[in-house]
């Protein structure tokens, strides 16, 4: 365990089996063949990543640099699309992939844009979804862990960019936020 981890929250192995179980739900919920997947950057890579290779769909792949948390602990309540360019969806089924869903201002902000360039529906895939209220009306269609409003890290997720390569979710120690 990482030193500035305060303690394991989600462990390798959980985090695995709960992917397969997720994808599962994906493919008889929502894939196609032709899904648009979008990745929402950074933190959803890791994330993303061992999910589409669970989804034996043809598939297209976009990521979105996206910022709401502007390097601190809680987002600033504005969302930020860093890409110019946008991805082509347009008549198409489209899953965001996210590492976790706080607030819900990111997906609602991002679903929304997708929508408005006539994807043809927009669900989302989250690792964890914090039980917490909402800003918006926005929910995981899909999600691997419910977790208490808590600040995490590893498997994708950061603090000041830094502890997205551990293999685990962990709880940051207090002292080092």
């Amino acid at each position: 365990m990482h030193r500035d981890v305060e303690r394991i929250l989600i462990n390798e192995e959980e985090i695995r089996e709960r992917l397969d179980f997720v994808a599962k739900k994906v493919m008889a919920e929502f894939a196609c063949d032709g899904l648009v997947v979008v990745i929402l950057l950074k933190g959803a890579l890791v994330f993303a990543a061992d999910m589409c290779r669970r989804l034996p769909v043809t598939m297209t792949v976009e990521c979105l640099n996206i910022s709401s948390y502007h390097g601190d602990i809680k987002t600033s309540g504005k969302v930020e699309f860093l890409d110019k360019k946008m991805p082509e969806v347009a008549d198409k089924k489209v899953l965001i992939m996210d590492d976790i869903l706080d607030t819900g201002l990111t997906m609602r902000a991002v679903t929304d844009a997708l929508l408005a360039l006539g994807a043809a529906e927009v669900r989302n895939c989250v690792l964890l979804n914090k039980r917490k209220q909402r800003a918006g009306d926005c929910e995981a269609d899909f999600k691997a862990f419910d977790i208490d409003d808590e600040f995490v890290i590893g498997y994708g997720l950061d603090y000041q960019g830094r502890y997205r390569n551990l293999p685990y979710v962990g709880v940051m120690k207090q002292g080092d936020i």
